[in-house]
């Protein structure tokens, strides 16, 4: 089977597997996204869902963080880890997005990476979840670990892992794709003990760094 093969089989018994999958962050707007998958840097989306109500509620928009003290947003988010660069750069992107940008977030892979403390992944994650844009595919740990483990890359670097992707899944799925992934890597192809025999990948999944025994 080819890699393409592959990764089409892939979507196809994923997609029936997790048929409505969307983002496990919490958010009513773009720009909420935006702060709750930077906040979700090194720390748990269920971590980060307890933070933001408090969050969004003092500083809804970008407008109103651009005015936030760092020290009081520091408080808010410290349980997220990272706190001191997190603050920093959400306060430095709303300053940027209001009074440069006329308060709108970038809709383009370009405008949103030139956000400080903004990446690819957090671009994609924004772009497709937020405008249904796909300009990429959005390369987390399980997207990582994952396409590592069916063969689909070689690569532990995000951004080679996401060109590796990119020709091998149709675009209309790359915003799914990451969903397929990451539900799958936290329900059954688990860091430390994947549910091999149980997975609908099993008889196409060519297992790689997956011990016999698992």
């Amino acid at each position: 089977m080819s890699l393409k093969k592959r990764a089409g089989a892939v979507v196809e018994r994923l997609s029936k597997l997790y048929p409505d999958p969307v983002s496990a962050l919490d958010f009513t707007t773009p720009w909420q996204l935006l702060v709750a998958t930077v906040l979700a840097a090194q720390c748990t989306d269920a971590r980060v869902n307890t933070v933001t109500p408090v969050l969004f509620e003092r500083w809804p928009d970008p407008e109103a963080l651009a005015d936030a003290r760092t020290p009081d947003l520091e408080e808010v988010i410290h349980s997220t880890g990272f706190f001191r660069q997190k603050a920093k750069n959400l306060i430095a992107s709303a300053n940027r997005i209001t009074h440069e940008l006329g308060g709108e977030l970038p809709r383009d892979m370009a405008g949103l990476t030139s956000l400080p403390g903004v990446a690819r992944k957090t671009a994609n994650i924004v772009l497709s979840n937020a405008f249904g844009i796909h300009e990429g595919i959005a390369v987390d740990t399980h997207v990582k670990r994952l396409s590592n483990r069916l063969g689909l890359t070689v690569s532990d670097n995000p951004i080679v892992i996401e060109k590796d992707l990119i020709p091998l899944v149709a675009q209309e799925h790359w915003g799914d794709f990451n969903h397929y992934l990451v539900l799958h890597g936290r329900n059954v192809c688990k860091a430390r003990s994947p549910q091999c025999p149980d997975c609908v990948l099993d008889n196409i999944c060519p297992k790689v760094g997956v011990s016999r025994q698992a």
